[in-house]
């Protein structure tokens, strides 16, 4: 596989759903590609508009609002991809409905399964009783995204519908640039690289300006909810860019990076604001869904060994990843009613 930029063009448009397209100049597969989107045309604006100005769009006879933050997904728009599909019908299930009317276009109906509820991918607010929900995905290079400009903002297709971004992710071993003069990284001989000094250094600085803006934008936003949780994988930079010092002792999520000058800190938004948010599925709540996953494996004649439910938990069994779970998504649904109440 090439890594040289023009050449991952198609693999990035094709993870565009239609009738949207790709931004070609929305692809960042390292972190200094990363870094370099901060002052992007198209992400600069982006960022200073939901760090300043979102709010939340009124929702007629809701008193209260809740808020729940979901990871971006490698498919575009997010809600078009499996695990959005999941958690979405989780939340259908336990009663949230959203106000419309959606605004998805016809052509992401192909997306659907058979029997699939359209209603998933309405992205407008949902609502149950006199109670608001607003979802936003946490992205890279795009700090959060309301979960109302997944398809378009200001007139045109959103960014957030527009772009490719797998270069975060160290542990894939293609999150590299070799093509630039400032790439560090080193070839291990089997396809996979290793980041340097150059890479580490970067995604500090990504990691900590898009904490910035997640930090600003939640806090200022933190007066219209009665709760906000997050729910991110752990070991994943979604959870990174959240944890406080605790969080990640907890979790071994790594509290720096060595750079060509040492190692830095990394903070999350728990740090500077502690209590803003609540971070799940914690682990405990992947080991009860991984109990219970097995028992539905048992029930339905599938492989229910430790093995077997440890691969169909990567998987999500369908849905991506665990967070799209049925199983992992009861935890979801119960910190909502909790926050709003039981359903009726």
């Amino acid at each position: 596989m090439s890594l040289a930029h023009d050449d991952r063009l198609a693999e990035s448009a094709r993870k565009i759903r239609p009738p949207f397209a790709l931004d070609p100049t929305l692809r960042f597969y390292s972190p200094q590609q990363n870094r370099d989107a901060l002052d992007h045309p198209r992400v600069a604006p982006w960022l200073s508009f939901v760090r300043d100005e979102w709010t939340p769009t009124p929702v007629e006879g809701a008193t209260r609002r809740l808020a729940v933050l979901l990871p971006c997904t490698k498919y575009k728009p997010y809600p078009t991809s499996r695990e959005h599909r999941g958690i979405n019908a989780a939340l259908l299930d336990a009663g949230w409905t959203p106000v419309g009317p959606s605004p998805a276009p016809d052509p992401l109906l192909a997306v659907l399964d058979d029997g699939e509820d359209p209603a998933l991918l309405d992205i407008t607010p949902l609502r149950r009783g006199e109670v608001a929900l607003d979802r936003f995905v946490v992205s890279e290079p795009l700090a959060l995204v309301p979960y109302e400009h997944a398809y378009t903002w200001q007139g045109r297709q959103s960014p957030a519908t527009s772009y490719d971004d797998p270069g975060l992710f160290e542990a894939r071993g293609t999150s590299v640039s070799p093509e630039r003069a400032d790439c560090t990284a080193a070839p291990r001989g089997d396809g996979t690289w290793r980041w340097g000094p150059g890479e580490r250094d970067a995604y500090v600085d990504v990691h900590q300006a898009l904490v910035e803006v997640l930090a600003a934008t939640l806090s200022r936003l933190s007066a219209s909810y009665d709760g906000i949780v997050a729910w991110v994988s752990p070991g994943l930079t979604h959870r990174s860019f959240l944890a406080d010092r605790a969080l990640r002792r907890a979790e071994g999520i790594p509290a720096s990076r060595r750079g060509a000058d040492g190692h830095r800190p990394l903070e999350g938004v728990l740090d500077r604001h502690p209590g803003l948010l609540d971070v799940l599925p914690t682990r405990a709540h992947l080991d009860q869904a991984a109990d219970a996953l097995a028992q539905r494996l048992a029930a339905e004649g599938r492989p229910h060994g430790p093995g077997s439910v440890r691969s169909v938990m990567a998987r999500g069994d369908g849905h991506d990843t665990p967070l799209g779970l049925p199983e992992a998504l009861t935890h979801l649904t119960a910190w909502l009613d909790a926050r709003a109440g039981a359903p009726a």
